[in-house]
């Protein structure tokens, strides 16, 4: 009698981020058959998007192929397809163009941006979440500076120059710092109608200090190396509406609506869509941002062989709080669901997945820094230190490292921004330049056509 050959045993991974690409790595050694889907063919480092959204790094700096990535495991696979549903009954999951069968299933698909309620304020005040997002935050940047130069008028000049960036958590922090040493630094030789040092940076967040989740004396030293670059902090202050030219926002019983062209989105999230489909099909809970209510092992409570992790996984289970959307703990539940499904096929026992918090770091600018290592926290010069060295060994690839190395060198030394690009036909209308390359009224009237072109 010839015995049949067992199936492997197969993992669908839905999400190339930290949380699935470090599950896919971990298994890479299991004799599983693992399948990782992403609607990208790339894995994006998202701690250093505010860089490409300031000019200091290319998309590609901080990208890398996810085949390239697993082309050493023989046993995985990646395919490039978008995830709309799942039936948990027939265990396979719903492709916009096909379907895949799994019996363990691991879903990290994130978070976007979360207006409260406002989504309308997507169209004026783009967030920071993929290389999209961080291009369009450029462009809005560096063009803002290029219309001022143009503009005329006191008033509407002083609105280009003004950038309001809301929420002052890390991702707030270290936009305001960076645009701060762009006005202040980088380019204040770059023109010749304004003067770059005039630029208004608001940086307003809705607790009483920025960067909440941090010690108190931290926030304060962020604070104050935040002040000292030239950015106007407004705590206990909410948004309440965003246009085209302005920001209004409440402090208080104070209203107070502030001229503005750039308004930077970094103050909350929401679940991506798969949250919702999960909650339908298994009966799983959500919090109020979306997030699947997950098991101490990182399973739904009906389904155990399907895992949530990452920023799209509300964990409860270790301080009766969820667990910090960040990196590291993304990270850790990758590795840990992938050592969980192994054990569980050896017969061998589990433990309830424990977050395993060893730093918390954020970056103001240049030669300041704050970082928490729980037995000590510092800030100043030390800690950016720390912040770089922490930042090139988590990037995935070694050409990556080797860029990032070299790019930061040569911007600290010379002050310069090599990835300033406006790009996008859009942009030139903004500035009041018509497809002949003709400048025109940026009202849009183009009756009084001038003959100088670009």
């Amino acid at each position: 009698m010839v015995e049949p050959m067992k199936t492997p045993h197969k993992v669908v991974i839905v999400g190339g981020g930290f949380a699935g690409l470090y599950a896919a790595k971990a298994l890479g050694k299991s004799g599983f058959d693992v399948t990782l889907v992403d609607k990208r063919n790339f894995h994006l480092f998202q701690p250093l998007l505010y860089q490409v959204a300031t000019g200091t790094l290319s998309p590609a700096d901080i990208s890398s192929p996810l085949r390239a990535i697993l082309n050493r495991q023989k046993n995985t696979r990646v395919l490039m397809g978008e995830v709309i549903d799942l039936d948990p009954q027939q265990q396979k999951i719903i492709l916009r163009n096909g379907e895949l069968a799994y019996d363990s299933l691991i879903v990290a698909t994130g978070v976007s941006h979360h207006y409260f309620g406002n989504d309308n304020w997507a169209e004026v005040a783009p967030g920071l979440k993929t290389v999209e997002d961080a291009l369009e935050m450029r462009r809005r940047i560096f063009l803002a500076f290029e219309a001022a130069e143009k503009e005329t008028d006191p008033e509407k000049r002083r609105a280009w120059l003004t950038f309001a960036i809301a929420g002052g958590g890390p991702t707030g922090v270290e936009l305001a710092g960076a645009i701060a040493e762009l006005a202040y630094s980088t380019l204040k030789r770059d023109f010749r109608n304004i003067d770059t040092k005039e630029t208004q940076i608001l940086l307003i967040e809705g607790m009483d200090r920025i960067l909440p989740p941090y010690d108190p004396k931290l926030s304060t030293q962020a604070a104050h190396s935040l002040e000292r670059l030239g950015v106007t902090i407004k705590t206990k202050t909410l948004v309440t509406n965003v246009t085209e030219d302005a920001v209004t926002i409440r402090q208080g019983e104070n209203i107070e609506s502030i001229p503005t062209r750039t308004v930077l989105w970094a103050a909350g999230v929401k679940a991506s869509s798969m949250g919702e489909a999960i909650a339908q099909r298994t009966g799983a809970q959500l919090d109020r941002a979306g997030r699947v209510i997950v098991e101490p092992d990182l399973s739904l409570a009906n389904y155990s062989n399907i895992f949530i992790i990452g920023d799209l996984a509300n964990y409860s289970h270790q301080d009766d709080k969820p667990l910090p959307g960040v990196a590291p703990v993304a990270m850790q539940e990758g590795q840990y669901v992938a050592e969980l499904i192994q054990r569980r096929l050896q017969g061998q026992a589990v433990i309830p997945f424990r977050y395993v918090d060893i730093a918390s770091l954020a970056v103001i600018g240049r030669n300041a820094a704050v970082v928490d290592l729980r037995f000590v926290k510092f800030s100043g010069i030390f800690a950016w230190l720390i912040w770089l060295f922490v930042h090139i060994y988590y990037l995935i690839e070694f050409d990556n490292k080797l860029v990032v190395i070299f790019q930061w060198g040569w911007n600290y030394f010379t002050r310069k921004r090599g990835a300033r690009l406006i790009t996008g036909e859009e942009s030139l209308l903004q500035l009041g330049i018509d497809e002949n390359g003709n400048y025109y009224a940026p009202s849009g009237d183009r009756s009084n056509v001038a003959t100088t072109h670009t």
